[in-house]
């Protein structure tokens, strides 16, 4: 058996933050030694609120963030313009970056061109050109190398818009790919590709809520749960995924928790 992900639990939201706080400095560190940047993908659902609660805090022994390094990408977004209530960007930027004081620096942020709504194809190529002016061109370097992929999980176990069964589980070129099919709404998005998500330095789930437990249930304890997108995550990224989750949305499952950091 292979090595095997990372799950955390805490007993509410504060201690989940202040843990999550610890881990992205960590990954900070890390960052700022490697390339002297924090090359980060974030998700859109509730993390960003999480992340502020984390990330804003007052400085303390695990560190200062300094956004002024930070490059930040989306793991997946919605075809819809940028102040839509769909739009990640939208929701990271009234949850967290609207919210970064000055002292903090601002970090670079890539949004989609939202010019190519109309063509979900051309938006994943033009985002992915975003990827490579970061991250060195695609001939020279297979997938792009995330110091930190922040992610939700689905009650269907999707993350980014990675569903199950979907045809886009199977790509392996692209580092950016259209769906135009979601089964969720908006129907037309973007999306990393599994092999770029499971190429990343760290990856971390945040998962809350006891509408979580079937599904986290499944995907760490099953067969079948391995199959589902956050299941095929945890296959290929291993020891580098880590779960944050709280009592209620883990009460049940048999997957051994890690005691801490």
């Amino acid at each position: 058996m292979g090595k095997q992900p990372n799950l955390y639990s805490f007993d509410g939201i504060d201690s989940l933050a202040t843990a999550l706080r610890k881990y992205v400095l960590q990954c900070q560190s890390a960052g700022f030694e490697r390339h002297n940047a924090f090359k980060v993908a974030v998700s859109g659902g509730s993390l960003p609120k999480t992340l502020t609660k984390a990330l804003l805090a007052q400085d303390d022994e695990a560190g200062k963030v300094d956004f002024s390094k930070w490059e930040v990408f989306f793991a997946d977004e919605r075809a819809v313009p940028l102040d839509h209530e769909d739009s990640n960007y939208k929701v990271l930027k009234d949850e967290l970056l609207d919210k970064i004081p000055e002292s903090m620096g601002k970090p670079i942020v890539h949004p989609i061109d939202v010019q190519y709504m109309g063509d979900v194809q051309e938006m994943a190529d033009q985002y992915q050109d975003a990827l490579m002016k970061s991250f060195a061109a695609k001939d020279s370097v297979k997938i792009p190398i995330f110091d930190l992929l922040l992610l939700g999980c689905g009650p269907d176990g999707h993350t980014c818009s990675l569903f199950p069964n979907h045809e886009l589980l199977r790509e392996s070129d692209a580092w950016v790919a259209p769906i135009e099919d979601s089964p969720k709404p908006p129907k037309k998005r973007i999306t990393l590709t599994l092999p770029v998500v499971t190429g990343g330095i760290k990856i971390a789930f945040v998962a809350t809520g006891e509408g979580k437990r079937e599904i986290l249930s499944k995907i760490l304890d099953t067969e079948e749960g391995r199959s589902l997108p956050c299941g095929l995550v945890n296959e290929g990224g291993a020891e580098k995924v880590s779960w944050f989750t709280d009592h209620g949305a883990v009460q049940g499952v048999s997957f051994p928790r890690r005691g801490s950091l």
